[in-house]
């Protein structure tokens, strides 16, 4: 067999399991909406929506901004940039009981300046250069291809737009790296299970999905992806001695731009 059909193989073989994961997630966070806001501050002894506030903050947003909000979930990060200046948003998520929890979340308030739609951020139902800023939360864990995905976030991303995303990260720090596999691996689980077995499966699936991620996507090798897709000033901020990761980038404001961004990642190769 020649190197290319093994890399082909390859190829599909990463792509069918990516794609089982992606509905595995799905199904398992289909029936969590309702309480999935106080219970993830919970079990991450509040740190999520201190992570969310710091990744608003720091995208420095233009008042008035017509910011995308990618893997919006229930309107968490949109309230937020809401509440920072945002004159709209467009909150995105595949998941319709998600985003029936945003809507609840924005019924009685800011409705007018939000719009929540169902889509998936491999195939962005938008035009190049549509927004100011973009955001996304915990999303490239689960597309098939992360490289391919940012290059569609960064093209519905203004030329000098912002961009800003939140994973989880592993700690880098061996005393801490030792605490978050023993939470992860033990107390997330005990934890979710005291408040129900789908919560508990969910506490089952994060720790080993977090470090599948990073094994086959290093943070490094993801700070190369946002290069590559034409995204200058990458900033990597670690939360939470390392168990929260925020990134930052423009996008380049011309064609020699673009190009000298991809010289650059290139160089970095």
């Amino acid at each position: 067999m020649s190197g290319d059909a093994i890399s082909d193989a390859e190829r599909v073989r990463a792509q069918r399991d990516s794609s089982t994961r992606k509905r595995h997630a799905l199904e398992l966070f289909r029936g969590l909406p309702r309480r999935y806001d106080l219970l993830s501050a919970w079990l991450s002894f509040g740190q999520d929506p201190r992570w969310r506030r710091a990744l608003v903050r720091g995208l420095a947003l233009a008042r008035g901004a017509r910011v995308l909000d990618v893997a919006t979930g229930t309107g968490l990060v949109a309230a937020e940039l809401l509440a920072h200046g945002a004159g709209s948003v467009v909150g995105v998520d595949q998941s319709a009981e998600m985003l029936a929890g945003a809507r609840a979340r924005f019924a009685a308030g800011d409705s007018a300046r939000i719009e929540l739609l169902q889509a998936e951020a491999e195939r962005l139902p938008f035009a190049d250069a549509s927004f100011d800023a973009l955001t996304f939360t915990y999303l490239l864990r689960y597309v098939d291809d992360p490289r391919a995905t940012m290059r569609e976030l960064a093209r519905v991303l203004r030329p000098g737009g912002r961009i800003a995303s939140l994973e989880f990260g592993i700690p880098p720090w061996a005393p801490a790296r030792g605490a978050w596999r023993a939470y992860t691996a033990v107390g997330l689980p005990l934890l979710g299970g005291a408040v129900s077995a789908q919560w508990r499966e969910v506490g089952r699936f994060l720790g080993p999905s977090i470090r599948a991620f990073y094994e086959r996507h290093p943070l490094e090798l993801i700070v190369e992806y946002w290069r590559a897709a034409g995204l200058g000033e990458v900033r990597v901020r670690r939360m939470s001695l390392g168990g929260g990761v925020l990134m930052f980038a423009t996008r380049a404001e011309s064609a020699g731009e673009v190009g000298e961004v991809a010289r650059a990642h290139a160089r970095h190769l």
